[in-house]
């Protein structure tokens, strides 16, 4: 049979939408899995996905009513209840996503996703031990991946347990030595317990790679106010500044370290105190 009047291939469709979502195209990706579902609406492969893909485009609603019917198939199904959580977590219904999260651990107590994101809402909500308590199973349930344990040495960082958050950010680093999310929370900690030339080892370490990221020249920043060294202080905060001012002015007025430059002028007109 000739082209003109087949159908299309869904395994052809599917290969290409799961293309577009490693290729970080959703919207692409969510017309090819429409048209898979137009030929099977309860293809649970093509469901998923699409809801992952609005999820990623902020269509929380939209990706709701993907995992909802995934849940009608399978009402246990673990991955669909825990990205219906992150959909109505980010939909602001939060009791709906805790409530999610426990189903889809009930569902698979071995899906490390499902503790880890409600470790994530504890933490939002400031319930920073049942937090960790969440984040623990996370990573008992797999130890494989860093992302629990880099969350929990923030969490208790969030809870001035320095010393505790610094020797998890030290195990990571050891265990995913090009892990930058925990070496850089390792200069974070280090400069929390006033280690601030060791801090900076690490911030200037980062910034040969990334040197326009505007969390390490703010860290940099606040690391050199507290040593005292206000002119480079003031620079780098001009230049953290320059990347994203809403969020640094914000920060910096509300940053202990720099109290002693609220009478400097400059520090003024920069942060527009």
């Amino acid at each position: 049979m000739g082209l003109f009047g087949s159908k299309e291939n869904p395994e052809d469709i599917r290969y290409n939408a799961m293309s577009m979502m490693e290729r970080n195209q959703p919207k692409a990706a969510i017309s090819l899995f429409n048209k898979i579902l137009k030929q099977n609406s309860s293809d649970v492969e093509a469901l998923l996905n699409k809801g992952l893909a609005l999820n990623q485009i902020k269509k929380y609603s939209d990706a709701i009513t993907c995992f909802d019917k995934l849940l009608e198939i399978n009402p246990k199904d673990a991955q669909a209840l825990n990205n219906r959580g992150i959909s109505m977590a980010e939909n602001g219904n939060i009791q709906d996503a805790s409530e999610c999260y426990d189903k889809a651990i009930e569902a698979d107590p071995k899906y490390a996703a499902s503790y880890f994101n409600k470790g994530v809402l504890l933490d939002k909500l400031q319930e920073h031990e049942e937090a960790l308590v969440a984040l623990e199973k996370a990573i008992s349930a797999d130890s494989r991946k860093p992302n629990a344990m880099v969350y929990k040495g923030i969490v208790l960082g969030k809870m001035k347990r320095h010393e505790e958050a610094l020797n998890c950010f030290q195990n990571i680093c050891k265990k995913y030595p090009s892990n930058q999310d925990a070496f850089f929370q390792k200069g974070v900690q280090l400069a929390e317990l006033g280690k601030h030339e060791k801090a900076l080892d690490i911030f200037d370490e980062i910034l040969k790679k990334h040197k326009d990221n505007v969390n390490v020249v703010y860290a940099k920043s606040r690391s050199k106010a507290a040593m005292e060294k206000y002119p480079e202080a003031l620079e780098l905060l001009k230049q953290a500044i320059s990347k994203n001012p809403k969020i640094i002015r914000i920060w910096a007025k509300e940053e202990p370290i720099f109290t002693k430059l609220h009478s400097n002028d400059q520090f003024r007109k920069l942060v527009k105190l």
